[in-house]
């Protein structure tokens, strides 16, 4: 594109914006500035073209929302009309006296061919048609307007839910949830803004009826005042005058009155309003009583017949002829449908496209319809915003489906395809999980919580008061699935993170962090890599909230010949202070579990031998370190503390594949992880001698050293 046309369509922009200033200014001034009948002439086809095309528009559109401008364009159209009225009303005092073609040729033809030049006739036109417009049109629209501007605020909250669990179960992309509620939020400020407009056509229509009673009162006493006419003469002039400038104001009043009556009565479809009135008209059981009761009524003695049996007999014809169209679509063959082929095979038939699943039986639908309020799906939106917060990615939706296959109170929860988690909930009921603390027991169907594995009952919502004052902690069941959901998604977060996510949280920190970004991607690691490394953090607990000090961290620790494990290592230990801060507030000690030099020293031995292997411990003595530390650590969970495992940064990382499934939220360091000044409060050293140890904590009861056989 060359530089002329560059500069051509960016004036031809400039003029479209400047369009709409310019005519308002151009209004204003009509009202203040003296104008010649001709400019009248041209304003007033104006109007009478603007208010045509506006009826037009309003009567194609498929929804109240394709015509949204129309508020503001009713606004304006107002307000040339009453520019011109003011206009006009200054050249039929000023002018009047010298004839009928003083205020120009429109207002002129109104006042003579309209009404005939009887300005008597003029005046019961004029009524008429206020009444018409005010009383009828008017009036009818402003209701409708107003009642559905409250209806559709009312059910403002509901339709978002809706989008809200649509989106939660997968039927919704985000862009389509997203352009979905702009739709919902633009058609409340529309009708918003059509209970406002209604009052300007409203105001319009009394304005007019004043600007007549004004220009006749004040034309016929200029007129015998200044001019010397007699009464009569006053009268057939001024009036005249009068009458017809409301007339060429009127009437495009009436037409925009019928355009904002069409809008605000209009109901969403697919057609235009004469397709929609088209497609309903269309039955032959509609027109064939119509025509006869127009038969019987053409035969009464007294009635006009040949008139009324001519519209018998045209409704007749209508609906032999839609009748013969419904039969000749019902008895026409459907099109052939197209052979399936075994052979082809889609994607969709080996995807499911959804990272996270949830399958329900079908006892447990009412928990995700809507029309029960979706308790579940507003658990899951919940969950979902808080752990993006937590774990500093978004959390992929969650597609919610029926499976016949499963019981029918039972649930299945799925990551990446992976079958994580199962279990049977009662709708109906309420979960009463043991606090340990009970002073009483309920009866009820036993159970276990399916999160934290705690003995449980299931009870009526009737004995929720008992089970309170007893000591349970009572939940409902959309809480029960969305806790064990919240639970495994935090565990498996890094079955969630690819290759797009971490594109996403770079393209975010390039914002404010460019050099940064460039200098890590692809200098020094590509987007695989990235992903592989945050993967890794998020596999062992740590979040990515801080992902700019994370990728400060990876370009501070990279070194050309580091393998994938000693590159997390390395980040690890420069992000020691963002793990530890997950555990413990910044001035409380660390309680960690330690394993003895002896010990240490027997697995960095372990780690040489074995190379890249990623189990390098021998099996019966690892079997020894996960029981002695579980029995060391027993005391630290029953209080519920954080706690961390402390070993050496040659056999973390093996370590804390041995340990995880037996403590998978007790996170394993290294020393060089722990942050210069961080208080620790060693609970236990496993593998060396069992002697006692000073305790850091004043007044926490001594831990004495495990011993491995």
């Amino acid at each position: 594109m060359t530089r002329s046309e560059v500069n051509g369509k960016v004036w031809i922009q400039a003029a479209r914006g400047a369009v709409l200033p310019v005519a308002t200014l151009l209004l204003v001034m009509f009202m203040v500035v003296p104008v010649p009948a001709f400019i009248l002439d041209i304003g007033f086809i104006g109007n009478i073209m603007i208010s045509l095309a506006v009826l037009m528009v309003a009567l194609n559109a498929a929804k109240p929302l394709d015509f949204s401008s129309f508020p503001t364009v009713l606004l304006f159209a107002t307000l040339m009309r009453l520019a011109l009225n003011v206009a006009s009303t200054r050249v039929v005092l000023v002018d009047g006296h010298t004839g009928a073609d003083a205020a120009g040729l429109v207002i002129e033809a109104f006042g003579h061919f309209l009404i005939g030049g009887d300005y008597v006739v003029g005046l019961f036109v004029f009524s008429i048609l206020m009444i018409i417009n005010l009383v009828v049109i008017t009036k009818g629209a402003g209701r409708v307007s107003e009642v559905s501007a409250r209806f559709t605020l009312d059910a403002l909250p509901g339709k978002q839910m809706a989008i809200d669990a649509d989106l939660n179960a997968g039927l919704l992309t985000p862009d389509e949830a997203k352009a979905r509620r702009v739709e919902v939020s633009t058609e409340a400020d529309f009708y918003g803004s059509m209970d406002g407009a209604s009052k300007f056509v409203k105001g319009d229509a009394i304005a007019g009826v004043l600007i007549l009673v004004i220009n006749i009162v004040g034309g016929m006493i200029l007129g015998m005042v200044s001019h010397g006419l007699s009464l009569s003469e006053a009268a057939q002039t001024y009036i005249i005058l009068a009458i017809g400038d409301a007339l060429v104001a009127q009437i495009p009043a009436l037409l925009l009155s019928i355009a904002a009556a069409s809008i605000v009565t209009r109901v969403a479809s697919e057609h235009d309003l004469s397709g929609q009135i088209a497609s309903q008209f269309g039955s032959a059981r509609a027109w064939t009583p119509v025509a006869a009761i127009l038969g019987i009524l053409g035969l009464l003695p007294g009635m006009p017949h040949m008139m009324i049996l001519s519209a018998a007999a045209g409704a007749g014809y209508v609906a032999w002829r839609l009748s013969k169209k419904a039969q000749e679509v019902a008895s026409a063959p459907l099109p052939p449908a197209e052979p399936e082929n075994p052979a082809n095979i889609e994607w969709d038939d080996v995807s499911e496209g959804a990272v996270l699943g949830l399958e329900i039986g079908y006892g447990l639908i009412g928990l995700v319809d809507d029309r029960k309020g979706a308790p579940l799906m507003g658990r899951i939106t919940g969950i979902r915003k808080q752990l993006s917060k937590e774990l500093g990615f978004v959390i992929p939706m969650v597609r919610v489906k029926d499976n016949l296959a499963l019981e029918p109170n039972s649930y299945r929860i799925s990551i990446g395809g992976v079958i994580v988690g199962e279990d049977e909930i009662w709708p109906e009921d309420l979960l009463a999980l043991d606090s340990g603390a009970l002073e009483a027991t309920v009866q009820g169907k036993p159970a276990k919580d399916p999160t934290f594995g705690l003995d449980a009952v299931w009870i009526s919502p009737e004995q929720r008061s008992e089970a309170v004052v007893a000591g349970y902690t009572v939940v409902d069941p959309s809480t029960v699935v969305a806790t064990h959901m919240n639970q495994l998604i935090a565990m498996n977060a890094a079955e969630m993170f690819g290759m797009d996510e971490a594109r996403k949280l770079l393209d975010a920190l390039k914002e404010n962090a460019p050099q940064l970004v460039d200098g890590l991607t692809p200098a020094l690691l590509n987007l695989a890599q990235v992903a592989a490394l945050c993967r890794a953090l998020l596999g062992e607990g740590i979040p990515l909230k801080d992902f700019r000090r994370i990728c400060e961290a990876m370009v501070a620790a990279y070194r050309p010949d580091m393998t994938h494990e000693q590159l997390v290592e390395a980040v690890r230990q420069r992000i020691g202070s963002l793990i530890i801060q997950t555990l413990v507030p910044v001035k409380m000690p660390l309680p960690v579990i330690t394993l003895d030099g002896e010990l240490e020293g027997l697995l960095a031995q372990a780690m040489r031998v074995a190379g890249d292997a990623k189990h390098p411990i021998e099996p019966a003595l690892s079997e020894r370190i996960t029981d002695a530390v579980i029995h060391a650590a027993r005391p630290l969970m029953a209080e519920a503390r954080n706690f961390a495992i402390v070993t050496s940064p040659v056999a973390r990382a093996a370590l804390a594949r041995l340990f995880k499934p037996h403590l998978p939220e007790t996170p394993v360091l290294s020393f060089l992880e722990i942050p210069d000044g961080k208080p620790v409060e060693v609970f236990a050293v496993v593998g060396g001698a069992e002697r006692p140890r000073h305790d850091p904590v004043p007044g926490a009861p001594g831990i004495l050293r495990e011993r491995i056989a």
